[in-house]
């Protein structure tokens, strides 16, 4: 049996059927991860393929993106204070910077860069996407060419940034 040259992993079933539905893939490219990112990443990195699209849901994947590679609520935070500091970067007003601080978790803060209007929900989840790709190619060592994919919790694609 070949190995099919791009796969998807993604983080839940919303997600796993977005990524599927985007790019066609076949029930055997897809693999079942949920909050395993670790141990996938670690089984591709001895037996890489061509391309690997992670698909996730913002807070997932903001997990990721500070280094959490077991993305369950008990063992990883979505950390608030790190996203509050890249709305900042991208120029938020201080008062949404602050709010973002406070925030409950990621679904709150996407919200806040949502209601700011222009590309701010757009640039924080690229930015999401591209922290999160930097940490999976740093556990894959180069074997693999990765994507990141992120969707909101209707499948709608919000961002993506890779190969």
């Amino acid at each position: 049996m070949s190995r099919a040259p791009h796969v998807a992993a993604a983080t839940g079933s919303t997600s796993e059927a977005a990524i599927r539905q985007l790019y066609g893939l076949s029930e055997q490219a897809l693999l079942d991860m949920g909050d395993f990112v670790g141990g996938t990443l670690k089984y591709l990195r001895t037996h890489p393929v061509a391309t690997l699209t992670l698909a996730g849901g913002f807070a997932k994947i903001a997990k990721l993106a500070a280094g959490h590679l077991d993305l369950h609520s008990s063992r990883s935070q979505v950390e608030t204070a790190g996203l509050a500091r890249l709305l900042a970067e991208l120029g938020a007003p201080p008062d949404a910077v602050a709010e973002a601080q406070a925030a409950a978790g990621a679904g709150e803060v996407l919200a806040i860069a949502r209601s700011l209007g222009g590309d701010y929900e757009a640039a924080l989840t690229r930015r999401i996407a591209a922290q999160a790709r930097d940490v999976a190619l740093a556990c894959l060592a180069g074997a693999t060419s990765v994507e990141v994919a992120v969707f909101d919790r209707a499948g709608a694609l919000l961002g993506r940034v890779g190969p």
